[in-house]
């Protein structure tokens, strides 16, 4: 796979803190466990670590070298954690400071790169990077597709297993496939585990017929990406998916047009082959890290085509990659319609079903974007996801939990970030409303809102995204993205993004 990386993140210029200790007075929390908001509460971050939860009555006599903010009325969250979140590439054309910028003005303070489309060298760079705060940028967990790095094929398992190491010693943390064959495949799936790396898997329909959810699940993975190989494991009356005869996978409106009536063909809720499936999958503690949100204009086009913030935060090279194309993945509007659209929407009904009855019956579900594809911005796209897995069934609550301590919990990381508890790491989320009543407060844009005097206005938005105890205007940063979005439209000469 060729890889061209974009432009690195330029050094921080944004932030305040570490302190020595900061205070968040007066704050509702949302813990992130799925334990109910509680508070007035003083938060108290001592540099880098969350250190005291205190009720009001019991506040301390405050130092002057403490940093105080009177937060009543907002809430406190656990950063948010994308499990499925590309850093861009070059063909989507975007600098890794607006993705950034987007990232972190929605609150997100840590992001699985599923790939490192960039290139193995740079993704772990801009990791090391992040970790040591020298940009302004969610942590970042690289894992890379399989065979990355490769001149030629492996065919061999013993090439996977030497791959692996080499990922491994060069920074990786996980491995991202979408089949092989899999004598070769099963081996790097081995060599992973052995090691301790994450293992994420798309199963791409070129090798589901021989290696679905069950297949991989059975080796060991950790994380099901998007759900393609979760039908083909649920097939009963067929082993494989109902193609026409003039099927081309290289043809993304034929290949997204058969994907949208692929959970029909699958085994009914409730019947044997279902229960067995999801049976195993939770006996073996897969994760699902569904994306809904990502195949969101499947269903319904022109709603993701014209979403509100396009013309303002999204960069025009990334709307000329979202333009339908015959060569651009996930731009496969060719000829779009209804019919498409109703095959989708049941898809949707079928699949959200599963999962709510996976998350129901105690498995792990997280919350994944995959944004830089089919209209889906950076950041923007995560909040959507939030609102999808509250469509499929889960309390606000449950949504919040699987964008935090789940997604965690997936990476490993459930001793240091995930949920707001003593001695965890300090990244945050501060907004003035109850996200709660309304997750799309949550979007940077915030939410229109009809006053008393019947005038609208905008309410929420995350006003600061704290990590590492380092507190940043989320609503400052989302400003550099329009000023971004803003420079590259007058360099192009257009005002607005072009409808067809």
């Amino acid at each position: 796979m060729s890889q061209a990386a974009i432009e690195a993140a330029p050094p921080r210029g944004e932030g305040a803190g570490p302190f020595q200790r900061l205070i968040l007075q007066n704050v509702v929390v949302i813990n992130g466990t799925g334990a109910p908001a509680f508070g007035p509460v003083d938060l108290v971050v001592e540099g880098d670590r969350i250190a005291a939860l205190r009720s009001p009555d019991a506040r301390q006599t405050v130092s002057t070298d403490s940093e105080v903010r009177d937060l009543s009325g907002h809430y406190v969250l656990p950063g948010l954690i994308d499990l499925h979140g590309h850093i861009g590439g070059d063909e989507q054309g975007v600098p890794a400071e607006y993705v950034y910028k987007l990232w972190l003005a929605h609150g997100i303070t840590a992001v699985r790169d599923p790939g490192c489309g960039n290139g193995i060298d740079w993704c772990v760079s801009e990791q090391k990077r992040s970790a040591a705060n020298q940009i302004t940028a969610p942590r970042i967990y690289p894992y890379v597709f399989f065979g990355q790095g490769r001149e030629q094929p492996m065919t061999t398992p013993k090439q996977a297993r030497e791959w692996v190491a080499e990922m491994q010693q060069r920074g990786a943390v996980g491995m991202k496939c979408f089949g092989y064959r899999p004598d070769v495949l099963q081996a790097a799936f081995d060599e992973l585990g052995k090691r301790g790396m994450g293992i994420a898997c798309h199963h791409a329909q070129l090798d589901v017929a021989r290696v679905n959810a069950l297949t991989t699940a059975r080796w060991g993975l950790t994380t099901l990406e998007h759900w393609y190989g979760l039908p083909e494991a649920l097939f009963d009356d067929r082993q494989v998916q109902a193609y026409p005869a003039d099927y081309n996978y290289y043809d993304e409106q034929q290949r997204f047009t058969e994907a949208g009536r692929l959970w029909a063909q699958a085994a009914e809720r409730g019947t044997e082959r279902y229960e067995a499936v999801i049976k195993e999958l939770l006996e073996r503690g897969v994760t699902l890290d569904p994306t809904f949100n990502i195949y969101a204009a499947s269903r319904d086009v022109m709603r993701e085509r014209q979403a509100e913030w396009h013309q303002r935060y999204t960069l025009p090279q990334l709307w000329a990659f979202f333009k339908p194309s015959k060569i651009s993945h996930g731009s496969y509007f060719f000829d779009w319609g209804l019919e498409q659209e109703l095959a989708w929407r049941d898809n949707y009904r079928r699949w959200m079903a599963f999962v709510d009855d996976y998350k129901n019956r105690g498995g792990r579900v997280t919350v994944g974007s995959d944004s830089g594809y089919i209209y889906k911005v950076y950041g923007f796209g995560t909040i959507h996801e939030l609102e999808m897995l509250r469509e499929a069934g889960f309390h606000p609550l449950e949504v919040i939990r699987a964008a935090t301590l789940h997604g965690a919990e997936a990476l490993g990381a459930q001793t240091e970030i995930g949920s707001i508890e003593i001695g965890k790491k300090a990244d945050l989320l501060v907004i003035g409303e109850n996200p709660l009543a309304n997750l799309k407060l949550l979007y940077a844009t915030g939410h229109p809102r009809l006053r008393e005097d019947g005038e609208i206005e905008r309410v929420g938005g995350v006003r600061y995204t704290i990590k590492d105890g380092i507190v940043y205007d989320a609503k400052a940063l989302l400003a550099d993205v329009e000023a971004m979005v803003t420079a590259a439209k007058r360099e192009r000469g257009i005002e607005q993004l072009p409808q067809y």
